[in-house]
């Protein structure tokens, strides 16, 4: 008995020592695939700096993105709603500048921190709520932003400007056709900056990098690097000048497969920065470090993901809902919390984000999501509970829906056109390629996915986030 209450004193003291209010820093990539990093089997280049944080730390080999695209992946990460039940379920672009707000007085993980104590800072890409709107990043929960609103002007690595806070900050540099300057070099300063102006209390700084998001630039220094290496080589004719022009339309490349690797140096060489200063201001004990990325590979603006395998040789990409388009690299660390070059298998989401950080902080959980904390596997303590199942759905290519219970994996395309259209069925555990639809082999399966599907939604007052019934 004496044995059974010491064990569960040491858990208590655990998890009250992961309560402590450590530092956490969110970092998200853009398009991003499952195999672009080294630590996940990338051979053209190397990620030395974020294969490190892996190192030091755990590599998720099951994490998902909650959305194949941007808004609604950020809006599940920052809400841990699914996006059958969110309230951004697409990309929705309003003008002249942003998307489509979440509704106003949205509880994000921002608020959750800001609850907890923490400055919260936001720098890079926000992409759900224009200037202005019941969403913009400052009602959201953050006290520092800047980066870009609109994941539109986004596209673009030498904009005419930059939101500093609520002022746009005019890059005089990049007017015209120059490039002047870099905005990922420009976001990196503030992020250094916030955390220096916070290392003596608890921080959370949401970096929500651009690269390597079309379009294809990349510094001169990291493009000098793969020059000539990965040849024959990929050109693309974008726009230069006239409509459109560091508006939406994205920029000519004429070596693209250098730019996509150059793109990804440099956010390898960013997160290094951002690790060494934590080391600098000896803080890094303290903080939690989550690398990630918000969907599949794309393939616009001249990239080539076939070349360089970004979806880590599964099927689909960006807007897809197999595996290639939803499967995204996590790692974590923490030293002295998370075991240092551990592996997990556990299936996880973007909206399990905050229910984590909730219990890590000793927040209340909102009653009213899907996530499931993962803290019990990052620390290796507790039991982990799973999730029943997982269930994405897109709105753009005539509609899909996906679902994964256990090892089975239900796809559904062309659902806007023909919702009772038929559900392919894959077993993840032994054909994670989705390279054989067994749905006829299994129809007892395929009802009780069938079943799931009917309730995992609800009806969004944004008609166009509903399929015909």
């Amino acid at each position: 008995m004496k044995k059974y209450l010491l064990l569960a004193l040491v858990c208590v003291t655990n998890f009250s020592q992961a309560a402590t209010k450590p530092n956490v820093i969110y970092i998200i990539a853009d398009d991003l695939g499952y195999g672009d990093l080294s630590v996940y089997g990338q051979t053209h280049f190397k990620t030395p700096n974020i294969d490190s944080i892996a190192k030091r730390g755990m590599l998720f080999k099951q994490h998902y993105s909650s959305a194949p695209v941007c808004a609604p992946a950020r809006c599940a990460l920052m809400t841990g709603v699914h996006t059958g039940y969110g309230a951004v379920r697409g990309n929705f672009e309003v003008q002249p500048e942003g998307q489509q707000p979440m509704p106003a007085g949205t509880f994000t993980m921002a608020h959750l921190f800001k609850k907890a104590g923490y400055a919260t800072g936001l720098f890079g890409k926000w992409g759900l709520g224009a200037p202005g709107s019941a969403s913009e990043p400052h009602k959201m929960g953050f006290d520092r932003f800047y980066g870009f609103n609109c994941q539109r002007m986004a596209h673009h690595y030498y904009p005419y400007f930059l939101w500093d806070d609520h002022q746009r900050e005019m890059l005089w540099g990049n007017f015209g056709l120059e490039t002047q300057q870099y905005a990922p070099d420009l976001i990196q300063d503030q992020a250094l900056r916030f955390m220096e102006n916070n290392k003596d209390r608890p921080f959370f700084l949401l970096y929500a990098a651009i690269q390597p998001h079309a379009e294809m630039l990349a510094p001169k220094k990291n493009m000098a690097k793969y020059r000539g290496k990965f040849l024959p080589e990929k050109s693309y004719q974008g726009v230069e000048g006239g409509p459109g022009f560091r508006k939406n339309a994205y920029g000519s490349q004429s070596e693209a497969h250098a730019a996509f690797a150059a793109m990804v140096d440099a956010l390898d060489e960013d997160v290094g920065e951002l690790m060494a200063k934590l080391e600098a201001l000896g803080i890094a004990d303290n903080t939690l470090v989550i690398f990630t990325s918000d969907n599949g590979p794309h393939q616009e603006g001249g990239h080539d993901p076939d070349y360089f395998k970004s979806n880590g040789g599964f099927r689909g990409y960006k807007r897809d809902l197999y595996e290639g388009g939803i499967r995204v690299p996590m790692i974590a660390s923490w030293p002295g919390k998370i075991p240092f070059g551990s592996i997990t298998d556990h299936v996880s989401a973007f909206h399990d984000v905050l229910p984590t950080m909730a219990q890590l902080t000793g927040q209340p959980t909102p009653m009213d999501i899907n996530g499931i904390s993962f803290l019990p596997t990052l620390l290796q303590q507790g039991k982990q509970t799973p999730h029943n199942y997982l269930y994405w759905e897109f709105h753009e290519l005539n509609g899909r829906v996906a679902i994964r219970k256990g090892n089975w994996k239900g796809v559904r395309y062309k659902v806007a056109v023909d919702p009772i259209s038929p559900l392919e069925l894959y077993d993840l555990a032994t054909d994670p390629k989705e390279e054989r639809d067994i749905a006829s082999q299994h129809p007892k399966v395929v009802a009780e996915l069938d079943e799931l599907l009917k309730n995992a939604r609800s009806i969004s007052p944004i008609e166009r986030f509903n399929f015909p019934k």
